[in-house]
C-alpha cells in the first residue's frame, strides 16, 4: 500500500449492523492496518487463526498477523487454494481439524482474510468450532466488501448448486480497507463491480445514476470513488440485515439475479471459468429481461442495465462467458434455489431501475424463452 496515499486518506468510517447482541461494525477506509488500533475493543481471546488464500496471504497476511500480534493475540495461519473448489466439504473438514489441532477455544477468533470464498467457508468454520467462536472479516475484494463479508451468511457448494450448505453467522467486526483493492487484478474488479451495480438496480435509482457517471473511475483505482462505493453498499446491505437478518422477507431482494447465477455457476463447474460476480452480471440481465417480457419493465431501463454492464467490461447473455450452456441443465439447477417455496422458484424482478420485487409467481416458460435468447 502506499504509504503517502494512506497517510492523506480520510479516517474510516464505522458503520453499525444493528441486530442487538449481535451487531457489530463494519469499518470502511484505507490503510486500516497503518492504525494503532484496527481491531478496537472486540477482545480478540488468546489466539487468533487466520484463513486466508494463496493469492493473497503473500500481499497482507503479515501485515494482519502484525496487527493481530500488536492486539494481544498468538497467531496461527492456514493458507487455502485459490478459487470456488476450497468451499466443499472437503475445504471445511480441513479447516475444522486445523482449528482443532491447534487448540482453539470458543473465545479465540477466526480471521477471515481474503475473497468471498475465504469469507464464506472460514465464516461456516468458525459457527461450527465448538458450536461458535468469534470471526473477524477482512475483505480483500471488492465483492467481499460490499456484499458478502457483511450479513452473516456462511456456506459452502455442492454438486448441486452453489451456498446449499451453511448457516447464518454474524462476525463480530468487518475490516474493509478499500486500499488493499488495489491489487485486485482487473477481471475481479469487474466481478465485483456488478455486486455494486446490484444496489442501485434493487432501490436507489440515484445511486445507479451516480455509477453511470463514475463508475468507469472506480474501475481505473480512483480511491475517492472506490470508498464512496464501499461505504454506499455497506449502509444499504446494513439496513437490510437489520431489519431481516435471516432472509424471511426484504432480504431476498439482495439476491437480485441470483436464481440465473448460481444455475450458471454450478452449470460452469466452479472452475474459475465464470466467476461470481460475471454470472451475477448475466443474472442481472437476465432477471430485467424477464421483467420486461412479463410487461413489468420498461425496455429502456433493461437497455441502460445492459449498456451500463457492457460498458464496465462485464457479460450480459450467458453466450458471452464463451462457455457452452445447455438448457435444460441450467433449469435444472434452478430448481436447486434456496428461495424457492412448494416447488415454486422465487425471483426478484424489476419495475425498473431502483424498483426491484419479490416475486413467486413467474410461470417458467417465460423464464425458459428468456434463457434461450441469451443463448443464442
Amino acid at each position: 500500500m502506499d504509504s503517502n496515499a494512506v497517510e492523506s486518506a480520510p479516517p474510516p468510517e464505522s458503520i453499525d449492523v444493528a441486530l442487538g447482541a449481535r451487531g457489530y461494525r463494519v469499518v470502511v477506509g484505507a490503510g486500516l492496518f497503518g492504525l494503532p488500533t484496527p481491531f478496537g475493543d472486540i477482545g480478540l481471546g488468546r489466539r487468533a487463526a487466520i484463513i486466508t488464500d494463496e493469492n493473497i496471504a503473500p500481499l497482507y497476511l503479515a501485515t494482519v498477523e502484525a496487527a493481530l500480534a500488536a492486539a494481544g493475540a498468538e497467531t496461527t495461519s492456514m493458507i487455502l487454494p485459490p478459487g470456488e473448489a476450497s468451499k466443499s466439504f472437503a475445504g471445511l473438514e480441513r479447516i475444522l481439524g486445523w482449528l482443532l489441532d491447534a487448540g482453539m477455544e470458543r473465545g479465540d477468533s477466526v480471521v477471515a482474510l481474503g475473497g468471498g470464498v475465504v469469507g464464506d467457508v472460514a465464516g461456516l468454520a468458525a459457527s461450527l468450532m465448538k458450536r461458535g467462536c468469534r470471526l473477524i472479516q477482512i475483505p480483500t475484494t471488492l465483492l467481499a466488501q460490499v456484499d458478502s463479508s457483511v450479513g452473516g451468511k456462511t456456506a459452502i457448494d455442492m454438486p448441486q448448486g452453489k451456498n446449499l450448505v451453511g448457516a447464518f453467522y454474524q462476525p463480530g467486526l468487518v475490516l474493509a480497507d478499500t486500499a488493499m483493492l488495489d491489487s485486485l487484478p482487473p477481471r475481479e474488479m469487474r466481478a465485483g463491480y456488478a455486486e455494486v451495480v446490484k444496489y442501485g438496480l434493487i432501490d436507489k435509482p440515484e445511486f445507479f445514476a451516480w455509477l453511470e457517471e463514475n463508475g468507469a473511475s472506480l474501475l481505473a483505482g480512483n480511491p475517492q470513488a472506490r470508498r464512496y462505493a464501499v461505504s454506499a453498499c455497506v449502509r444499504a446491505k446494513a439496513a437490510i440485515v437489520a431489519e431481516d437478518e435471516r432472509e424471511q422477507g426484504r432480504r431476498a431482494l439482495l439476491n437480485l439475479g441470483h436464481t440465473f447465477a448460481h444455475a450458471l455457476e454450478a452449470a460452469a463447474g466452479y472452475g474459475g471459468e465464470l466467476l461470481h460476480g460475471e454470472a451475477v452480471a448475466i443474472g442481472m440481465t437476465l432477471a430485467f429481461e424477464l421483467s420486461a417480457r412479463l410487461g413489468r419493465c420498461p425496455a429502456a431501463d433493461v437497455a441502460r442495465v445492459r449498456d451500463h454492464l457492457r460498458s464496465a467490461g462485464l457479460p450480459v447473455r450467458p453466450a458471452d462467458s464463451g462457455i457452452s450452456f445447455k438448457l435444460d441443465i441450467l433449469l435444472a439447477h434452478m430448481q436447486q434455489d434456496k428461495k424457492a417455496k412448494a416447488g415454486r422458484l422465487t425471483f426478484i424482478l424489476a419495475k425498473g431501475i431502483g424498483k426491484s420485487f419479490i416475486s413467486d409467481d413467474v410461470d417458467m416458460d417465460d423464464v425458459r424463452m428468456v434463457l434461450e435468447a441469451g443463448l443464442e
